[in-house]
């Protein structure tokens, strides 16, 4: 039993390791209209602005199901509120719909019902990541360079030992 529960103890902290050494390159999901989520009287124009959408994020719409819904229309229909015939619906009852951002181009989402023309609508601009920063070579250990890997490699490293220590401890 305790020969187990090393293992797994050695394999957490490989795992807990290697996360934290890679970079980490996650989705975002972000919630539309941030803490009042989908309703009227928001401008989502405004919410939108700074944001970078990038390939491979989520938008989280939060609403009251029994009002309102999620659309996702052509640029025309968006600019004039039209709910006739949207390319998807997104609504699923719930109140709490998920729409993957997986296409580059620029999303157009409104709310039928009659909010749109009270402002529910958004427009998302969906672009590709940006590449990786490229790397230079190293010339020579420099002090700022050896603050750098302490900074990136060690502290991280000694607290995902400590972490590690912790579960275990907790096993026992």
């Amino acid at each position: 039993m305790d020969a187990l529960r090393r293992r797994i103890g050695l394999v957490a902290v490989a795992f807990m390791f290697a996360a934290v050494m890679l970079q980490e390159v996650a989705a975002v999901r972000y919630i539309v209209g941030a803490n009042m989520g989908w309703t009227s009287n928001v401008n989502y124009t405004i919410w939108a602005q700074g944001k970078h959408f990038y390939n491979g994020d989520w938008l989280f719409f939060v609403y009251d199901r029994n009002q309102m819904n999620v659309l996702e229309v052509n640029k025309t229909d968006y600019e004039n509120c039209i709910s006739d015939h949207p390319l998807h619906n997104w609504t699923t009852g719930a109140g709490r719909d998920v729409v993957p951002l997986n296409v580059t181009k620029t999303y157009y989402f409104i709310s039928g019902k009659g909010f749109c023309f009270g402002g529910m609508k958004v427009a998302i601009h969906v672009e590709n990541p940006p590449p990786p920063p490229s790397s230079s070579p190293i010339k020579s250990a420099s002090p700022s360079l050896l603050s750098t890997l302490r900074g990136q490699i060690f502290v991280p490293a000694l607290f995902t030992v400590a972490a590690v220590w912790d579960a275990f401890v907790l096993l026992l």
